[in-house]
């Protein structure tokens, strides 16, 4: 029996998300966000991209954007590759 799907990741390596939030966030932030590359849109979001360790981490990167009051858009796991860019929006174009 054959299986189509592709083979999972190492375990041990860190899942890179994509955090899609509404507003922007100046580049004080970047030492709140470890680790995270953080892109202004020309649509007023914030794009917070990067390797996550676990869930626990994920969850405390997302009550970290709730404590600062900014609508969530969106949490996107991306598969990585060797350049990882930010996805367009399809609701923004």
């Amino acid at each position: 029996m054959s299986s189509n799907r592709k083979p999972k990741s190492d375990p041990n390596e860190p899942l890179v998300y994509q955090i899609r939030i509404e507003g922007h966030l100046s580049g004080q932030w970047t030492d709140w966000f470890e680790g995270l590359t953080i892109t202004l849109t020309d649509n007023g979001e914030t794009l917070l991209t990067g390797p996550v360790v676990d869930q626990a981490a994920l969850y405390g990167l997302l009550r970290k954007i709730r404590d600062l009051g900014l609508p969530l858009r969106s949490v996107t796991h991306l598969d990585p590759g060797p350049a990882t860019t930010p996805e367009p929006d399809p609701d923004n174009d």
